[in-house]
């Protein structure tokens, strides 16, 4: 496990909310010399950085709904035997959704999958999950989201 001090959180953490950031302008906003920052910043990126992303204006593409769907897999198709078949129809549906984002295994409210996908409207978000009962059914016993109004006030 790497060991990081306290300035290398923050500037860890500060590229994470804006990787185009100089490191003077880094550096000023820790309180920590230029040089240091150059020198964290290139070991960061080295040993604990995976990239770098560009977050779009979703709503100003045309999104207006984000989803947090979870998904409860039913116990019958989570077998030893099943699991390999099972992973790869999730997979493979999940591949054809352009619309998904990312995908993953969780534990939470009972739930053991989730994925994060974009919707142009709340009709565009009911077929898609309408489609995932039609396409996923024999394989879930539950399908819960969160949406996210991306025009809304209060989208940070």
């Amino acid at each position: 496990m790497w060991k990081l001090k306290p300035e290398d959180y923050k500037i860890l953490f500060e590229l994470m909310k804006n990787a185009r950031v100089s490191d003077r302008q880094l550096a000023k906003m820790i309180g920590v010399s230029q040089p240091t920052v150059s020198r964290k910043r290139a070991s960061l990126e080295k040993e604990l950085i995976e990239g770098y992303s560009a977050i779009p204006k979703w709503e100003k593409l045309g999104y207006e709904i984000f989803a947090i769907t979870f998904f409860k897999t039913k116990s019958v198709v989570a077998t030893k035997e099943r699991y390999s078949a099972v992973r790869k129809k999730g997979l493979d549906w999940l591949m054809s959704q352009p619309n998904v984002i990312m995908a993953g295994a969780c534990r939470v409210m009972g739930m053991d999958a989730f994925n994060l996908s974009l919707h142009k409207s709340y009709s565009d978000y009911d077929d898609w999950f309408r489609n995932i009962r039609l396409e996923l059914g024999d394989l879930i016993d539950d399908v819960q989201s969160v949406l996210v109004n991306l025009r809304g006030k209060e989208v940070l």
